[in-house]
């Protein structure tokens, strides 16, 4: 049984029961004995340990986590204090810098981003080592899809990022009238012109206020 320490334990405790996550189980126990998978066993949950149901009023939605060594740790788009940083993050922060005139580049850890209620959620949790999307098709798309299904039964306004074509998919997912979805390209090298000038963040801030609720800062600490 998994150990959240928040409201997302009650929420998700029949989860871990059902057939498709015991059968995801298995897999990553034989993946992490006979291969080198990320984030560490520890960090795959660390995006809703550090952002509870209760307090979650923004998403933003990622793919799978980064591949490299000592980079992934449970939040999408965020590396380990101290690891150089990716171009995607880079992407992002140069957006941040162009929409907010805040530079973040100093570190690319971003939890102090989280705790503030963003949830920063991959739709696949875990990745082989240089192997991208290699635990996808796993059984990780229905337990976030479950994640993002009781999110929009919440009462109060969520504030969805969704950047590239696997974080559109959940899309399908918010149905609740009260919520609001804001899309671009993945901030990748590959696909970033379709991100560049989304002004996501202060389209962010701007929603929670008008919906009187605290704005982010995304100034990164």
């Amino acid at each position: 049984m998994v150990k959240l320490g928040n409201d997302w334990d009650n929420i998700l405790k029949d989860e871990w029961e059902k057939p498709y996550y015991k059968e995801l189980r298995r897999f990553l126990k034989q993946e992490y004995a006979t291969q080198t998978v990320y984030p560490a066993m520890e960090d795959i949950f660390n995006a809703l340990k550090l952002s509870s149901y209760e307090n979650t009023r923004v998403v933003i939605i990622g793919q799978d986590p980064y591949h490299g060594e000592n980079q992934a740790h449970g939040l999408c788009f965020s590396v380990k204090r101290g690891v150089p940083l990716p171009p995607s993050l880079i992407n992002i922060y140069k957006e941040i810098k162009a929409d907010l005139s805040i530079d973040n580049f100093s570190c690319g850890e971003l939890t102090s981003i989280a705790k503030q209620g963003v949830l920063m959620l991959n739709s696949v949790l875990t990745v082989r080592a240089g192997s991208p999307k290699s635990h996808a098709g796993k059984g990780w798309e229905i337990f976030t899809d479950r994640i993002i299904e009781e999110l929009d039964k919440k009462e109060t306004p969520i504030v969805f990022l969704l950047w590239g074509n696997d974080a559109k998919k959940k899309a399908a997912k918010i149905t609740n009238p009260i919520h609001f979805k804001y899309e671009a390209a993945h901030p990748s090298p590959l696909s970033v012109r379709g991100f560049s000038g989304c002004r996501h963040f202060s389209l962010c801030n701007e929603t929670l206020i008008a919906t009187n609720q605290k704005p982010i800062n995304w100034e990164v600490k």
